[in-house]
């Protein structure tokens, strides 16, 4: 259905979004080039302000029309006696490198705004200045042209053209799709058991702009349960985008499965849902640079930008392949032609990292474009861990003098500088692991130096950037930048190591971590920039855990979906005279293979084994192996990659029978799916807490003056939490029927079996 203009709503675009859209050419050109950071910008902006008169306006509201589309912006600033209209931009190193069409683009925001101010102020003509600020050197460098008012206007009337003739299809669509939306029935003849509970408390939650913390136990249809209620008050609520992030792979095809299951009840529903993945898994050209000049994707890649762009919009799934087909169609590259694409979508999936990382793209776009977003957080535990490593940064002295080696003469001098102020930081630590109290500034104002001299080297024109050195420097960057958010969530600390090189030698290297402890503070502006966020997993126990340490809003509803399982269809046996503690697992070694001989001699099947570890596995593998060789076996190895993971998982057919042994906490301990006679019973053989070690016992005692709780936050209930996501691949499906063994004496503990799943009957 198209969308007659007269009948067109009106609809507003920044000045950014519409030169963006409609004045960008030329090729992709992401090579590195040193640039300001945030607060830098907003510095340089405010300087260059205040080195003009007192008659001069800064931060001019600005806005215009053209036909039924509203244009809206901010001028950086206006000198009314020189008539004069400025934009400023920030930068670092040398202007000649600035790409031109990096400029043109900055020409084209000037004019626009230059045209707004002419409408508005009645001007006949105007002089515009575009100023370029050095923030190093804090000097300005300014590009002035004299235009007349009909030029401008011709110029924005161009523009706003391209844009308007897009927009109406857009329209078009979003019509469309609200309309088909209204009317959307599930997709199934019922509900599932706790389901339904799932969806109404969803659409609750997206109805009243809160969040929700929904424990949903395996096997009710999370997926579904949770995209089709938002994509229901979508209309509604007015949402422009819904992002479905996962920590893995596994959520995004369940996503996908379950937009496609909807499509096929509603064939009207026009749905664009976009998969966002990772750059090494989207680049055909991983010898190449991301510029003009060295790959043929992304030269001239904005000028083939439009055409792509309303193909791609036709096809109703962009996954990875069809994203990749459209991309390769129009020789762009697949990577930044997805990111395009945010801005056209209405469900995308992805990872985690591209909302809640500190510079991740959903979020800045959702403020940008000042969208209105839902998030659906799948797998939710996840995000504890995941989000400590987003808002965590390490620096390794060997990098250091891997780099120190080969430097060009330009970097000896702040290289050893920096190793300088390393080692006088390390020379007084007396243990492997030390914490310090504040950040050291001699050896920060080092980092930043160290930064700043790569950063020239590596913007020289023709400079091939050595890997070693290009992650030194992208590592001390991120270093620099979580320094500047230190506090009590995070600790800063100093680990010492062997020289691998020079073993013989008495030389010791250090590693520099500023570890996030508590990601609540950086995850409290993801929040505010959602309307609605769901967040839902099987092992969210307990809430309190999960809401202070996300930091989550306070008037968050935490809800926990009754089990579509009975305790008829699950056997849970605690084994409690039996210790895994490391100093008694020589003792354990027999009697858990006698354990597991006998139950599958009782009812041979496919089951799978945990341990805490792959060195207990192996113990535990190699004791059994030699008493029962008639029971055949398979093992999870250190870093198996797809192929065996696939060969791994095969040996689980429906007439199989033998015993896959594994990690607890690794692959095989969640997000697969063995239903029916594929896998009847798990043995558990840990009570999975985390390491003791000198890392998670500073962590232990940092949440213990933050919020108390500090053993249980750090190791109870993540342990715990592992082990019922590893039982939980037990019983997938309201017919399946088996057993799990929880060995360890301390599973008979009030503490601990208060932690697990209400529905088991344990035993």
């Amino acid at each position: 259905m198209q969308v007659c203009q007269d009948d067109l709503p009106s609809y507003t675009v920044s000045v950014r979004e519409l030169c963006e859209f409609a004045a960008k050419e030329g090729s992709l050109d992401v090579r590195f080039t040193p640039s300001p950071s945030a607060q830098e910008g907003i510095a340089g902006h405010k300087l260059l302000a205040a080195r003009r008169g007192p008659s001069y306006r800064s931060e001019i509201a600005l806005g215009g029309q053209f036909k039924q589309l509203r244009v809206r912006g901010r001028a950086d600033g206006y000198d009314a006696e020189r008539n004069l209209l400025e934009e400023f931009k920030t930068f670092k190193g040398d202007l000649t490198r600035l790409p031109a069409n990096h400029r043109a683009l900055h020409w084209a925001q000037l004019k626009v705004y230059g045209w707004l101010l002419c409408e508005q102020s009645a001007l006949p003509e105007l002089l515009l200045g575009l100023v370029y600020f050095e923030i190093a050197s804090q000097q300005e460098t300014s590009f002035c042209e004299r235009v007349t008012a009909t030029e401008l206007k011709t110029f924005f009337d161009l523009l706003c053209e391209r844009f308007y003739a897009w927009i109406l299809t857009e329209l078009a669509h979003r019509h469309n799709r609200d309309r088909a939306l209204v009317t959307l029935r599930f997709p199934h003849a019922d509900f599932r058991r706790g389901q339904r509970a799932m969806a109404a408390n969803v659409f609750r939650a997206a109805r009243s702009g809160r969040c929700l913390l929904a424990q949903a136990p395996t096997g009710i249809g999370k997926t579904l349960g949770s995209l089709f209620p938002l994509l229901k008050a979508a209309p509604e609520q007015r949402l422009d985008k819904i992002f479905f992030l996962s920590a893995k792979g596994t959520g995004h095809e369940l996503a996908l499965q379950a937009i496609r299951r909807i499509r096929e009840t509603e064939p009207a529903l026009t749905l664009r849902c976009l998969v966002l993945v990772a750059r090494e898994k989207a680049c055909e050209h991983p010898d190449k640079a991301c510029h003009g000049d060295s790959c043929p994707l992304a030269h001239g890649f904005y000028d083939r930008l439009p055409a792509a762009r309303a193909a791609a919009v036709s096809i109703g799934e962009l996954n990875q392949a069809s994203l990749r087909a459209v991309a390769l169609d129009h020789a762009l590259c697949p990577y930044y032609l997805s990111q395009e694409l945010v801005r056209w979508s209405d469900v995308v999936i992805a990872d985690y990292n591209y909302y809640f990382d500190y510079s991740a793209l959903l979020h800045a776009l959702t403020l940008t474009n000042a969208w209105r977003v839902a998030l659906l957080v799948d797998e939710a535990h996840n995000l504890i861990d995941r989000a400590r490593d987003m808002y965590s940064a390490s620096l390794s002295q060997s990098d250091l003098g891997q780099i120190r080696k080969s430097a060009p003469l330009v970097l000896k001098r702040p290289l050893e500088r920096l190793n300088r102020a390393w080692n006088a930081l390390t020379r007084t630590q007396t243990q492997a692991y030390e914490t310090q109290p504040r950040l050291p500034q001699a050896l920060m104002l080092a980092i930043a130096a160290a930064t700043d001299a790569i950063g020239d080297l590596l913007s020289e024109p023709g400079e091939k950037p050595d890997p070693t050195l290009l992650r030194f420097h992208f590592d001390a960057l991120y270093f620099i930048r979580m320094a500047e958010h230190f506090g009590d969530h995070s600790i800063f600390d100093v680990q010492l190591h062997p020289d691998p090189i020079n073993s013989g030698r008495r030389r010791i290297l250090t590693t520099l971590c500023i570890r996030n402890v508590l990601p609540a503070p950086f995850l409290k502006s993801r929040y505010e920039a959602a309307h609605s966020i769901v967040l839902f997993s099987a092992t969210l126990t307990p809430a309190h855990f999960y809401t202070e340490t996300l930091g989550l809003p306070g008037d968050v509803t935490c809800i926990d979906i009754e089990s579509p399982f009975d305790a008829s269809q699950l056997k849970v046996q605690i084994v409690s005279d039996i210790s895994t503690r490391y100093g008694r697992r020589d003792q354990s070694l027999a009697p858990i293979s006698e354990l597991m001989a006998r139950e599958y001699d009782r009812r041979p099947g496919n089951y799978l084994a945990f341990f805490s570890s792959f060195d207990y596995l192996q113990q535990v593998l190699g004791r059994f192996a030699a008493a029962y060789p008639q029971i055949p076996v398979w093992q999870q190895s250190r870093g198996m990659g797809e192929v065996e993971r696939h060969a791994f998982l095969a040996h689980f057919s429906p007439d199989g029978c033998g015993i896959g042994f594994a990690v607890l906490g690794g692959v095989f301990a969640e997000g697969i799916d063995l239903p029916g006679q594929r896998l009847i019973g798990a043995f558990i053989a840990t009570l999975g807490l985390p390491q003791f070690n000198a890392v998670n016992q500073e962590m232990k005692r940092r949440i213990d003056s933050l919020l108390g709780e500090g053993y249980e936050y750090t190791y109870l209930f993540p342990g715990l939490r592992k082990v019922v996501q590893a039982a939980g691949r037990v019983i997938r499906t309201p017919s399946d029927r088996g057993q799990i063994f929880l060995i360890d004496d301390r599973y008979a503990r009030p503490e601990v079996r208060a932690l697990l799943p209400a529905w088991w009957a344990q035993g």
